[in-house]
This record gives structure tokens, sequence and C-alpha cells, in this order.
């Protein structure tokens, strides 16, 4: 098992879809399977990168999943453990949701957020819940996700978040509402507050 790899970043493939990065290490590159957002994050060609990466072994092809952090390849290997969730199907969903957004919606039961993943339908939706609810309950409470939120927000914007992205909104969308309203509602711990004054900022963008 591959724990992890270190070394100068070589090349980056295609920023959308599926995307890769190549990892010198002493010479010798290693291909890592990555999501978009993560792409976003990386250093400039030539310079260090760590990827915390979970081993993929099948007949007929041996695999790496990369992360920049390891509770978000520890999240991967819960997700691909859900029967029918497989390695690119565990990177779309991470892909679409923030490892805080996509852990609350799947303790919320909220099927219809985690079907805006690309290929995740509304039963395999439901069977992520299902299956996850409970360890990763438990799991949260162990990792930085249990303080970390969205943006250092609260719980009530956390709902909002979720709440947004069932309506429709795309996480940028959502991301910029919400650091909007976010100065005059700093004393607010009204969802349906937040909601209104989210939709209305996003009604005037249009």
């Amino acid at each position: 098992m591959i724990a992890f790899v270190r070394g100068a970043l070589a090349q980056v493939g295609p920023r959308t879809g599926a995307c890769w990065a190549i990892v010198d290490v002493g010479g010798v590159g290693y291909q890592v399977w990555i999501h978009s957002r993560t792409t976003n994050a990386l250093p400039a060609l030539g310079e260090e990168v760590k990827f915390f990466t979970h081993m993929v072994v099948r007949e007929d092809a041996t695999q790496l999943f990369g992360f920049l952090e390891s509770s978000e390849r520890e999240l991967f290997g819960k997700l691909i453990g859900v029967s029918g969730i497989g390695p690119r199907m565990g990177l779309a969903l991470l892909d679409t949701l923030k490892p805080p957004e996509l852990v609350q919606a799947i303790l919320q039961g909220n099927s219809r957020v985690l079907a805006l993943a690309p290929g995740v339908g509304s039963k395999t939706a439901e069977r992520l819940a299902l299956e996850l609810r409970t360890q990763l309950a438990k799991w949260r409470g162990e990792t930085e996700l249990a303080v970390a939120g969205t943006r250092g927000h609260s719980k009530v914007t956390e709902d909002v978040e979720l709440a947004l992205l069932a309506l429709g909104y795309t996480p940028n969308e959502v991301a910029a509402a919400l650091n909007a309203i976010a100065p005059q509602l700093a004393n607010q711990n009204q969802t349906d507050v937040w909601l209104r004054s989210a939709i209305a900022w996003l009604a005037e963008q249009e």
C-alpha cells in the first residue's frame, strides 16, 4: 500500500473531468488521479507536492487516487466502501461537495444534494446516506471535520448551504451568496432568515 507520494509536480492533466497529476519522486513519475478542486490548489510545476493516496488494485490496472488532506483520503475510502460507489464516483462526490458539506448531507440523509454529483442517481444517494450515516457521525467527531465547517460558518449556514444546493444553485453561487450576506447577519442564528437573504441576493445577481 502506498500511503502518500511526495515529490516535484511534473505535469497536470485536464483540469475538468478525469484529472490527474504526475509526481516526480526520485526520477520515477507517479500518476495520481485527483478531482478538479484539487488541481486548483496545486503548486506550480516543479515545486514540491504531497498527496495522501489511496491505491486501488484491479486485474487490469493499479491506480493511485490522491488528496491534499489525509481526512479527505479517509472519507474517500469510506465512500468507495459503499456498494455501487467506485473510485470515479467517489472523486465526483468530493469534487461536487467539500468534505464538510458532503458529510453533512449524508448525516441529514439529503439525497437530493448527494445526487448533484455526476453519475449519482437518487437510489445511489439514498444508499450512500443509509450505509454511512452512523459511521460518519462517529468518524466526524474524531477528525478536524468536526470543527472545520464550511469557511468557518456555523451549523445554520451549513444548513442554508445544503438547502441552496438542493434548490439547484451551484457551489460557487452558494459560496458567493453566503460571503455577501454574512456581515449583516453575523448575530442572526435563524436558518430561515439566512436562507431568505441568500435567495434574495442571488436573485439580484440574475
